[in-house]
């Protein structure tokens, strides 16, 4: 059985610009997992579903926020 290749898509908070083309790609295509990568340098982080969603919940409560 073939392992499923990730299909990337651009955020669409990515203001895409041909002179400083970083973006951040997200993957869900295969199931119970969710890859990022850097458009810069197309390395990927992959994780399980469970983990992204542990993230994305802290992100939005402001757990990763820098203190000044």
């Amino acid at each position: 059985m073939a392992v499923p290749e990730f299909e990337f898509r651009t955020s669409s908070a990515c203001t895409y610009n041909n002179n400083d083309p970083r973006c951040v790609e997200v993957a869900t295509n295969v199931p119970g997992r969710v890859a990022i990568r850097s458009s810069v340098t197309g390395r990927a982080v992959e994780f399980t579903t469970e983990e992204w969603i542990d993230f994305l919940t802290g992100a939005k409560l402001g757990e990763f926020d820098l203190s000044a």
